[in-house]
């Protein structure tokens, strides 16, 4: 284990912690413009789809206690995100609908300071247990190879599988569909 995991802490984005989440998001190369919105986006809406319109959306779920994720904080400072919640939470994912009780892992943010370090497995185990903890049977995920022009912010299939993720099928060209039995 890295010595920036031995220190990280974990907790679920909530009302509580909105300013973290808030911070994160809009800090340096944070993902300020997006919100983790891209795969929760209901169709209407899509129709007020920028930034700001995004924010107000997530902010909206956290306050009506809807999961969106985990915040990773070091030293009381939140500098990583994954985003774990209840698949039906989502749309247009790809994934597999024969399967009940799915928990999604659709994103990932890590300060730049801190990355190559394994925080996005350390991450991936703690959505593990935070999804089982609210009832999930299994969790998917739509990484792509390392390689891939886009949707690298929903990571790499090499890091699932590591964490012993299984490959089920493809989601349009780029993003693999890929699940854990708990």
């Amino acid at each position: 284990m890295l010595a920036d995991q031995e220190k990280m802490t974990v907790k679920p984005v909530d009302r509580n912690n909105w300013a973290d989440f808030e911070s994160l998001f809009q800090s340096r190369g944070g993902p300020g413009y997006c919100w983790c919105m891209a795969w929760r986006m209901s169709k209407d809406e899509l129709k007020q789809n920028n930034a700001v319109c995004r924010k107000v959306f997530i902010k909206q779920r956290v306050w009506s206690d809807i999961p969106i994720g985990l915040l990773g904080y070091i030293e009381n400072e939140a500098v990583a995100w994954c985003s774990v919640a209840p698949r039906e939470t989502h749309t247009r994912l790809g994934g597999d609908e024969s399967l009940k009780n799915v928990w999604s892992i659709t994103c990932f943010f890590i300060k730049k300071e801190y990355r190559r370090k394994g925080l996005a497995r350390f991450l991936i185990e703690n959505a593990k247990h935070y999804a089982v903890e609210n009832g999930a049977e299994y969790i998917e995920a739509y990484p792509v190879e390392k390689e891939s022009p886009s949707y690298r912010f929903m990571g790499f299939v090499k890091t699932f599988e590591e964490a012993r993720f299984k490959y089920i099928k493809m989601a349009g060209t780029r993003r693999h569909v890929m699940v854990y039995k708990i």
